[in-house]
């Protein structure tokens, strides 16, 4: 995981969420995770990861997330098992084997 990614893993845990992430940062992020996203229906996405489904949706007024739905998507993301700690252990375990 790139050092960009890993910084806004673990902004979109920090308490209070931050107010100043970007849809095309979540989107690459989602990508990296291994997700797939695909547009649905007007600004809604249907996100899968680790088997689980999440509906995304694009802002509307410009592209920064609100703090309400940065919550529900680290909701999705910890429950398909993703979260900072999780990740760089995972990380730290691949250049171990590198």
């Amino acid at each position: 995981m790139s050092h960009k990614h890993l910084h806004l893993l673990r902004s979109l845990f920090q308490d209070p969420p931050s107010g100043n992430i970007h849809w095309r940062e979540i989107e690459s992020l989602l990508h990296h995770l291994g997700a797939s996203v695909e547009p649905v229906h007007g600004a809604r996405f249907r996100v899968v990861l680790n088997r689980h489904e999440y509906f995304l949706h694009h802002p509307h007024q410009g592209s920064v997330f609100g703090r309400q739905d940065i919550k529900h998507l680290r909701e999705f993301l910890a429950r398909a098992g993703v979260s900072p700690s999780s990740y760089e252990a995972q990380h730290e375990a691949g250049e171990k084997a590198s």
